[in-house]
């Protein structure tokens, strides 16, 4: 009988798929892990309970959030609903203005910011603005100076006028206006006319506004203003080298606008000269329906079918160039935000089930779509919201299962580690805000704004302090009727019912937080013990396992008697107590049972109680028997 020791340092390569159960060859492998649930993976390899959700509001219904940042020191978040623009400060509703997006536009909206105003976008929708007035919040239309123009029906239609000045009536030879053209302006032989009215498919009423036109015969030089209720909005928008960019608009899906530069809704491109606008389609052996445009080393545009790169130093009409990089394409059913990490962008496949790095290579100079989730693929299932914390360098995305997916990621230490989130509901959305992560979570049919908290342990939970004892704690409406996790003067209590909005507090309290449970999951993949003439297949025991934890107030593990709670060491050795105080060391358990091969990890660490738990590494001593 031989003993050996194998310890585990690091988890670095995060929940791995079941399909690489079988890949004991590969180095992900050893600092990978068969389950991480409800835990963050450190930069340094350490696995940390993740921190519980404050309840923060009960919305009105579907929610998109939108970050909006003004300075390091003062963030707000946008909420989205039904007719309805809702804008926090930190936990605070401080703003509600009535806005003209409906609810079944909310997944298809797309947003950038230019300064102290965020502009919102939809295809059917007028581009809108929000910006801070004073003290108080304004919400328009874009004031657009110059729209630009486009032909959309066939060459040979002509349009005739019945004057050159004043209001005129506009006459085409085939039916090219609806209801939408109402509002929109037309530009004929160079001179623009606005529509009053719509009599017909082929006559409208409009007032001349480049007067005088240049004559009143039909004429085929004509086009029309290329946004509007006829042809559809911007679809989504970004800044770059001080132009605004319009991606794609509904029936121009595949065309970029550039505005003028230094004038955001100018977007005229007058006869070319350097800082006029530009507009051109792309042009490929594929479906390129724009879905984002995004601003780093060059500008980026991320269509359906494919990848893109705009470079020209600086742009100008007759510097810009186009070039297809990768073929991965990105999300229709949903506008997605890109995500700049370390340089790279970060976007979801159109396929649903991975998430790509868009990175620039010097030596190649083209850019190279990194798969991130190729060693977790389970956990990537239709990403509907992307939400980046750099501090933590954590990249959470929810799925359209309602769970959370949390990449830890970074490039510098070679670290893409996935673990997987979940809660009593389902994440919808997500936003970041100096460093905090806001979620949209469903609970019993209701849409509720949380947040990341470090200070909980529990879910949709609220916490009270002060220097008087209570007797109850109250807040609790948004989980009536529900049984409630409670932590009370830093213990936790046995569960509560809560009934008119609160819960009983016995013994009295002085502090703590009261939510909804969660349970957390470490799991190693499964040991296979190799001999240099292969795999060694002979019985094996684990003897004794040994976890080294951080600030660790409570521990739960199973190593082969089921799961107990491990009492942590003091300063007597041979005596086990239970720490009050959060404890950092080694924690060593006797292990039972002879395995033989097979799927079994020889431990596992699950527990709901709602108190911090960081996990360093774990040592097992084994003993097989060949």
């Amino acid at each position: 009988m031989s003993a050996s020791f194998r310890a585990k340092t690091a988890f670095t390569a995060g929940e791995l798929a079941p399909e690489l159960l079988g890949r004991v060859d590969l180095r992900a492998y050893e600092t990978g892990a068969r389950r991480l649930r409800n835990v963050f993976i450190q930069p340094t390899g350490g696995v940390t309970r993740r921190p519980g959700l404050r309840h923060i509001a009960t919305l009105p219904g579907e929610a998109r959030l939108i970050p909006f940042e003004v300075n390091a020191e003062l963030t707000y978040l946008f909420v989205l609903t039904d007719g309805l623009l809702s804008i926090y400060t930190g936990d605070v509703r401080t703003a509600q203005i009535a806005a003209p997006w409906t609810g079944p536009m909310l997944p298809q909206i797309a947003w950038t910011q230019s300064d102290d105003a965020a502009l919102i976008l939809h295809p059917n929708l007028p581009p809108q603005r929000i910006a801070r007035n004073g003290t108080g919040w304004s919400l328009a239309s874009w004031p657009l100076v110059r729209e630009p123009f486009h032909r959309f029906v066939d060459g040979a239609i002509t349009l005739a006028t019945s004057g050159t000045t004043g209001l005129v009536t506009v006459t085409a030879s085939a039916p090219v206006f609806s209801a939408g053209h109402l509002g929109a302006r037309l530009r004929i032989n160079g001179r623009r006319v606005s529509i009053n009215t719509v009599n017909s498919a082929t006559v409208v009423s409009a007032a001349v506004v480049d007067a005088p036109l240049t004559g009143t015969a039909a004429t085929a030089s004509w086009d029309e203003s290329a946004f509007g209720d006829a042809r559809g909005w911007p679809i989504c928008a970004c800044f770059h080298q001080q132009r605004l960019v319009i991606g794609g608009t509904r029936d121009l899906p595949n065309r970029l606008f550039l505005s003028r530069t230094a004038s955001s809704f100018d977007f005229d491109p007058g006869t070319g000269l350097d800082d006029e606008g530009i507009d051109f389609a792309l042009v490929s052996d594929q479906a390129n329906a724009i879905r984002g445009v995004f601003s780093g080393r060059h500008l980026q545009v991320f269509t359906s079918g494919s990848e893109w790169m705009v470079t020209g130093e600086p742009l100008t009409p007759s510097s810009i160039q186009l070039t297809r990089q990768t073929r991965v394409g990105s999300r229709t059913d949903r506008m997605l935000p890109t995500v700049d990490v370390d340089g790279a962008t970060i976007f979801a496949s159109r396929s649903g089930q991975s998430v790509h790095e868009f990175t620039y290579t010097d030596l190649q100079q083209i850019y190279q779509a990194n798969d991130l989730a190729i060693l977790a693929r389970h956990l990537v299932q239709g990403p509907r919201a992307l939400a980046y914390d750099a501090r933590s360098r954590l990249l959470h995305i929810a799925m359209a299962d309602g769970s959370l997916a949390t990449l830890t990621i970074y490039r510098a230490e070679q670290v893409t580690a996935w673990t997987r989130q979940e809660t009593d509901g389902l994440f919808r959305d997500l936003a970041e805000t100096d460093g905090t992560i806001w979620a949209l979570v469903e609970r019993n049919g209701s849409q509720r704004l949380e947040r990341f908290d470090g200070t909980l342990g529990l879910d949709a939970a609220i916490s009270f302090a002060g220097t008087a004892a209570r007797t109850s704690l109250a807040g609790l409406d948004h989980l009536e009727g529900r049984t409630v996790g409670l932590v009370a003067d830093g213990a936790p209590r046995d569960p509560a019912l809560v009934n008119n909005g609160a819960i009983a507090l016995a013994p009295t309290a002085r502090s703590g937080q009261a939510g909804l449970l969660f349970t957390h999951r470490i799991e190693p993949m499964p040991v296979v013990a190799a001999s240099n003439i292969g795999i060694t297949t002979g019985p094996r025991r684990s003897v004794t396992i040994t976890f080294r934890v951080l600030d660790t107030a409570a521990l739960t593990a199973d190593v082969g008697r089921g799961l107990r709670s491990v009492p942590f060491r003091r300063l007597d050795l041979n005596r086990l107590d239970a720490a009050p105080e959060p404890f950092t060391g080694d924690v060593t358990l006797g292990a039972i049972g002879w395995r033989r091969g097979g799927l079994d990890a020889p431990w596992r660490i699950e527990g709901d109680t709602p108190l911090p738990l960081t996990l360093l590494s774990v040592t097992t001593e084994a003993r097989t028997s060949n």
